[in-house]
C-alpha cells in the first residue's frame, strides 16, 4: 500500500503541474482531438462515396471508431510513456530507476504523464455518443454494460500491446519504430472493421494482436448483427478473456526483459 501511495502522490503531482497552466493544457489537449479528428474526417470522406466498408455501414463504422479511440486514448494516456524507454536504457537513466525500491515499470509510466493525451478519447466519447443518439444500439442492460466496459477493456488490451512491444527495446538498440508499429499501428487496425483487411493481416489481428477484441467484437454484439466472416459467436463477449491474458503476457514479457537487462555500463 505504501508503494501505491507513493505513485498516487507522484501522479498527483504530474497532474497539478499541467493543470498549474491552463491555458497551454487546454490548447494542447484540443491540438490531440484535432489531430485524432483529422481521422474521423478520412472515414467520412470515404463513405461519401461509397455506401459500406467491409460490410459495414457508416454508422456501424463509427460506433467501432469511437470505443478504439476512446481505448487507445487511455492507453496512450496509462502507458504512452513506455515510448521513451530506449533513451532510458542508452542514456543508463534506466539503471537508476532499477536501484529505487520500487517497480521499474510504475515509474516510467509515472514519470511523465500527459494528460493532453485526453484528447484523443475525448474525440471518441463524442463519436460513441452521437452514433448512441441515433438509435444504433438496442438500449438493454447488457448493452450498458459493453458500451462502459468496452473502452476500459480495450484499453487494458492495448496498454499490454504496449508493453510488449516496448519491451523489444531491452534486445533492440532503436526497437522504437519496430515498437510504434503496433502501438501506433493498433490506433489504425482497431478503428475499422477487421473485413477491410486482408486475410493474413485479420489473422494477425485476431490472433497474434488481438486488436479485434478492443472495438470489433464488442461493436458486434451492440449491433447485434452476425459476423461477416463467420467467426464463432462467442468471440463478441471474449474480451475480458482475452484482457485478462493480455495482461498475464505483458507481464511476464516484461519481468523477462527486465532480467535480460544487463546495465547500460554507465
Amino acid at each position: 500500500m505504501d508503494r501505491v501511495r507513493i505513485h498516487l502522490r507522484i501522479l498527483g503531482s504530474r497532474v497539478r503541474s499541467q493543470l498549474a497552466y491552463p491555458v497551454s493544457f487546454t490548447l494542447d489537449t484540443l491540438g490531440q482531438a484535432l489531430g485524432h479528428a483529422a481521422e474521423l474526417v478520412v472515414i467520412l470522406a470515404v463513405f461519401a462515396h461509397v455506401d459500406a466498408l467491409g460490410g459495414f455501414a457508416r454508422d456501424e463504422v463509427l460506433l467501432i471508431f469511437g470505443l478504439a479511440a476512446i481505448s487507445f486514448g487511455l492507453a496512450d494516456l496509462a502507458v504512452g510513456q513506455l515510448d521513451d524507454l530506449p533513451r532510458w536504457i542508452r542514456t543508463g537513466e534506466l539503471d537508476v530507476l532499477l536501484a529505487r525500491p520500487l517497480g521499474v515499470l510504475p515509474q516510467l509510466v509515472t514519470s511523465d504523464l500527459q494528460l493532453r493525451r485526453l484528447g484523443r478519447s475525448a474525440v471518441g466519447v463524442v463519436v460513441l455518443a452521437i452514433v448512441l443518439a441515433q438509435g444504433q444500439v438496442e438500449p438493454t442492460p447488457l448493452n450498458a454494460l459493453l458500451v462502459i466496459g468496452t473502452p476500459l477493456i480495450g484499453t487494458t488490451i492495448i496498454s499490454s500491446i504496449w508493453v510488449v512491444t516496448c519491451s523489444v527495446s531491452f534486445w533492440v538498440i532503436e526497437g522504437r519504430e519496430l515498437a510504434n508499429a503496433f502501438t501506433y499501428g493498433s490506433q489504425l487496425t482497431t478503428a475499422y472493421p477487421i473485413t477491410v483487411f486482408g486475410p493474413w493481416l485479420r489473422r494477425l489481428l485476431c490472433y497474434a494482436v488481438p486488436g479485434a477484441f478492443v472495438a470489433y467484437f464488442p461493436a458486434l454484439a451492440l449491433l447485434d448483427r452476425p459476423d461477416p466472416l463467420g467467426l464463432p459467436h462467442f468471440l463478441r463477449y471474449a474480451a475480458p478473456l482475452v484482457a485478462v491474458a493480455a495482461v498475464l503476457v505483458a507481464a511476464l514479457v516484461w519481468r523477462t526483459a527486465v532480467r535480460h537487462y544487463q546495465g547500460a555500463g554507465s
